[in-house]
C-alpha cells in the first residue's frame, strides 16, 4: 500500500506561494508619492496662474515639498506609533483576562472555532493545547478574537522615512520644468505633461501592486491629479481677476 501511495505523492506538483506581503510599505509609498505629485503640482499651477516668475514658483514649491515631507512623515510615524501602543494595551488587557477568567477565555476559543464550522469534539484538543501554552493562547486571542496583528517594532520610523522620501520624489517631478524654463507659463505647460505622465505611470504601478486593473488605476490617478491642479489654477485666476 505504501509503495502505491508514494508514487502518487511524488507526482503532486510543487506549489509556490505568490502572496504579496509588503502591503504596509506599498501603502506608505502610495500615500507619499500620490500626495507629492498632486500637492506641489497644484501649488505650482496656481502660482503660474497668478503670473508668478519661475524662480518664485520653484522656491515656493521646494519649500512646500520640504514642509510636506516632514508633515507627512510625522503623520506616518504617529499613526504607526499609535497602532503599536494600541496593540500593547489590548495585549496587556487580554493577558490579564487569560489569567483572571481562563474558563471564559477558553470558551471564547470554542466560539471562534465554531464560527469556522468546527464541532466541539474537533476543536476541543486545540483548546486544551492552547491552555497549556499561555503565549500561543495570547497570540491566538489577539489575532482571532481582536483581529490585531503584532506590529513591527521598527514600523513607526520605517513608515515616517518611507512616506517622507516618497513625498520628496513625487514632489520634485512637477517642479523640474521650473528649474530649466524661466517663463512660468511655459514651465507650467511642460510640468502638466510631465506630471500627467508620472501620474499615469505611478497609477499603473500602483494597480499592479494592489491587484487592481493597472490601466484603470493609471487613469483614475491621473484624473485626480488633473482635477487638483485645475482647481488650484482656477482659484488663482479668480483671485487675480
Amino acid at each position: 500500500m505504501d509503495g502505491e501511495a508514494r508514487p502518487l505523492l511524488e507526482k503532486v506538483p510543487r506549489h509556490r506561494e505568490r502572496h504579496f506581503t509588503s502591503g504596509e510599505v506599498v501603502r506608505d509609498v502610495i500615500m507619499g508619492v500620490s500626495d507629492g505629485l498632486t500637492v506641489p503640482f497644484a501649488l505650482a499651477a496656481g502660482l503660474s496662474g497668478a503670473r508668478a516668475p519661475s524662480s518664485l514658483v520653484l522656491t515656493a514649491g521646494l519649500a512646500e515639498v520640504a514642509a510636506g515631507a516632514i508633515s507627512m512623515g510625522l503623520g506616518g510615524y504617529l499613526a504607526a506609533k499609535s497602532e503599536a501602543d494600541h496593540y500593547q494595551r489590548e495585549m496587556k488587557r487580554e493577558q490579564e483576562e487569560i489569567i483572571s477568567v481562563p474558563d471564559t477565555e477558553a470558551a471564547e476559543i470554542g466560539e471562534i472555532m465554531s464560527d469556522y464550522g468546527l464541532e466541539p469534539h474537533e476543536y476541543g484538543p486545540v483548546v486544551d493545547g492552547l491552555r497549556r501554552n499561555p503565549q500561543a493562547w495570547l497570540d491566538f486571542m489577539m489575532r482571532f478574537e481582536l483581529g490585531l496583528e503584532k506590529p513591527d517594532p521598527k514600523r513607526a520610523w520605517q513608515s515616517a522615512l518611507t512616506i517622507a522620501v516618497s513625498y520628496v520624489i513625487g514632489g520634485l517631478v512637477p517642479l523640474l520644468p521650473y528649474m530649466f524654463i524661466s517663463t512660468a507659463q511655459n514651465a507650467m505647460l511642460t510640468s502638466v505633461g510631465v506630471t500627467l505622465l508620472a501620474l499615469l505611470f505611478f497609477g499603473y504601478i500602483k494597480g499592479r501592486f494592489t491587484g487592481n486593473r493597472p490601466f484603470l488605476s493609471a487613469v483614475q490617478t491621473a484624473i485626480i491629479g488633473a482635477v487638483a491642479s485645475a482647481a488650484a489654477y482656477g482659484m488663482a485666476k479668480a483671485v487675480q481677476s
